[in-house]
């Protein structure tokens, strides 16, 4: 890794192989770290030109994407969000792709995020925590009834918070699976073994089959209304007027799909952590007090979102760049949550790290309206699993996703000893 040059580096951004391997290993050594490290000492705001990829900045340091976040005037999120292969990103174009809450720019967003905003707040999560903790039992539980051997990643981590959103929409659990693999679809279209296909055809098939899903879900909640997320989304009005049936189910498929897959990646990269580092976990075990800074170190530590774009809306200046109008940048979440300028040892995980100021759930106006809940989550899984957990290893090798967006663990055998619930 020594011998990369600063181009090989930026390309490494594009590159899904390498963001799996940072999942697996996630240290200094891995290909993706050592990059981002490079460049955050070299050229923190790098000009990438990767085969396939329409060209874009990538911005590594902490500082540089908090000052992107803050400048959502300037930097915007359309027409492109997401890093990926210039023929999606000419699809999009096209008008080939939904777009979600997540594409939108204010005023627009300010209005749209007002309609969930009310789910996530404080007091809804006290009113919504007992449902999450019984949740987490049930699931270790599971965990305890597999034999003392399992893929924590299929098996466990991605159930539990798919349940939480599931019971949230007032969805049936006989909707998971479909919920799963279309989820799974979405995030993982890079990777072999996830995705339906990486050609831009597959990918819009996929969304549509989101949509399409979630079409159905508007209808029934207008004609039905209870009192769950999704009947509040089917009967949002934005100054006065309905949403019409795109923009209700793009609210759906933010909400259901990031509102899982993050946290159950985060649970399983926190899991995977604490074997890595048994003095950590041994450190959480004596003093559970030490629980919200871990979460927060998790979130540090696998910061699953691996970067949103943002367009530049005019000529600008960052980090001495000239960014032009129309030009991309590339806000690298796993490479500002190691910065050493913010970070003392970032690749020492630390569960009372403090202070931790991880972009994990990102900054700004484009702050993640489902934080709590996924800090909820969180807390509660690892609060129910610790205090029964005897013994854990590593039964084989960890795999992580192939990606260029949302990624994280998706395989981590282990094998353990659970004692017995309350």
């Amino acid at each position: 890794m020594t011998s990369m040059t600063t181009g090989e580096a930026g390309r490494t951004f594009a590159d899904p192989a390498a963001h799996a391997d940072e999942s697996r290993f996630n240290d200094p050594g891995s290909r993706f770290h050592a990059a981002a490290a490079l460049l955050r000492r070299d050229d923190p705001v790098h000009w990438v030109e990767a085969d396939g990829y329409a060209p874009f900045w990538a911005v590594t340091r902490h500082a540089d994407v908090l000052e992107v976040e803050r400048r959502d005037d300037v930097f915007r999120n359309a027409p492109r969000l997401v890093l990926g292969p210039a023929e999606y990103d000419a699809m999009r174009a096209g008008g080939g792709g939904n777009r979600t809450i997540a594409h939108m720019d204010a005023p627009e967003h300010r209005a749209a995020r007002a309609i969930g905003a009310s789910w996530f707040t404080p007091r809804a999560m006290r009113a919504l925590e007992t449902r999450v903790r019984d949740l987490a039992r049930r699931h270790v539980d599971r965990m305890a009834g597999l034999g003392g051997e399992c893929d924590l990643v299929e098996q466990v981590a991605v159930r539990f918070p798919l349940h939480v959103i599931l019971s949230l929409l007032g969805l049936p659990e006989s909707e998971f699976d479909r919920m799963l693999t279309l989820t799974r679809e979405l995030f993982g279209a890079d990777d072999a073994e996830r995705g339906r296909g990486t050609s831009a055809e597959r990918r819009r098939a996929v969304r549509q089959d989101l949509f399409a899903f979630f079409a159905d879900l508007t209808r029934d909640r207008r004609e039905r209304p209870t009192g769950d997320l999704a009947s509040a989304i089917a009967n949002a009005r934005v100054n006065g007027a309905p949403l019409d049936d795109r923009e209700t189910a793009s609210y759906y498929v933010i909400i259901a799909t990031a509102g899982h897959d993050t946290t159950s990646a985060t649970i399983a990269g926190g899991v995977h952590a604490l074997l890595r580092h048994p003095d950590q976990l041994r450190r959480l075990r004596d003093d559970p007090g030490l629980m919200p800074s871990a979460v927060e170190e998790m979130v540090r530590w696998v910061s699953p979102v691996r970067g949103f774009l943002r367009t530049a809306a005019e000529d600008t200046e960052l980090r001495g760049r000239t960014v032009r109008a129309g030009e991309a940048v590339l806000l690298s979440y796993p490479s500002a949550d190691r910065d050493e300028d913010v970070f003392t040892d970032p690749f020492r995980f630390d569960v009372g790290r403090a202070p931790n100021r991880h972009l994990g759930f990102g900054s700004g106006v484009h702050y993640c309206l489902g934080a709590a809940l996924a800090r909820l989550e969180i807390r509660a899984f690892f609060e129910e699993l610790l205090p029964r957990l005897r013994r854990i290893d590593l039964a084989g090798e960890p795999a992580g996703v192939a990606t260029t967006f949302v990624g994280g663990l998706k395989r981590l055998p282990v094998r353990y000893d659970l004692g017995r619930g309350r």
